[in-house]
């Protein structure tokens, strides 16, 4: 399936393809605070529709996440990293995500905080 997503504002926004079996709800620092549920796809299946040069870059820590958001609402519609087989994948913020039911999503509790 194909999905649009964007941060409030409409600054960013993007397409990414697949299913989503289950989200993840992460307690660390940052995805705590923001509230994310997050959707890890491969990155290749997340595509801009806006220019690179509009999405801004937090990282912190180890560095190896690059949280993306929006330098005008200051939303965070998805992250970038590699997973241990080192394969280039995206964290989809499904809240961000147009017309989907946030209550029928399978939620997995993430325990970020104690690494």
């Amino acid at each position: 399936m194909l999905y649009r997503g964007s941060c409030h504002c409409g600054k960013i926004s993007f397409q990414v393809e697949g299913d989503i079996a289950q989200v993840v709800s992460c307690n660390c620092s940052i995805c705590q605070r923001r509230g994310h549920l997050l959707w890890f796809v491969p990155r290749e299946r997340l595509t801009l529709l806006t220019p690179e040069s509009d999405v801004s870059t937090y990282t912190f820590n180890t560095g190896r996440i690059k949280h993306q958001f929006c330098n005008v609402c200051g939303c965070g519609p998805y992250g970038e990293g590699v997973d241990p087989s080192g394969v280039a994948m995206a964290a989809v913020n499904v809240r961000c995500l147009e017309n989907i039911e946030l209550s029928g999503l399978k939620v997995v509790e993430y325990d970020g905080r104690s690494l």
